[in-house]
């Protein structure tokens, strides 16, 4: 899970952390860059959930367990999500709140906002101009394969099917 990469995984990578949110400055305009999880206000449950994850004292206990346990659970947890999902309407999910999406572009000083979680790949129009890019889950064992990124050059951003691209 993106809340238990630790900094010797990062460094093993080559990749750097980032704040969430944070704005990127790119062909002389600003990006805001986030997680999204955090402008799902009106999920309670996850937003309580968000808080026990990211807790160091939860996450020591939790990075303590043995490995196969740890999968054990993480499945458990992915796979209530799933029910949970399944079982209302996609219109009653919860969404990024827009107007605290927009207040947060204001404060960036930025116009276009860029994030995943509720892995709905869309371009929204925001109150007051801006617009955020959901970023889609990747999948390549579904049906369809699922695998979206974002090309950002001096043109703007374009969404790009690595899904498309992958060789069956």
């Amino acid at each position: 899970r993106d809340y238990l990469v630790g900094d010797s995984l990062l460094t093993e990578a080559g990749v750097q952390r980032l704040a969430d949110p944070t704005v990127l400055l790119a062909f002389g305009r600003r990006f805001l860059l986030t997680h999204g999880d955090a402008l799902c206000l009106d999920d309670t449950d996850y937003q309580r959930f968000r808080t026990q994850v990211r807790a160091a004292d939860w996450q020591a206990a939790f990075l303590a367990l043995p490995l196969d346990e740890r999968q054990r659970q993480a499945r458990a947890m992915r796979d209530a999500s799933t029910r949970h999902q399944a079982a209302m309407p996609a219109e009653k999910w919860s969404d990024v709140d827009h107007l605290a999406a927009a207040d947060w572009l204001a404060q960036a000083g930025a116009a276009v906002m860029v994030h995943g979680h509720t892995h709905r790949p869309a371009l929204h129009a925001l109150p007051g101009g801006g617009c955020r890019h959901v970023l889609g889950d990747w999948d390549l064992h579904a049906t369809p394969p699922r695998a979206r990124a974002l090309r950002l050059n001096a043109s703007g951003l374009a969404v790009l099917d690595l899904a498309a691209a992958t060789p069956n």
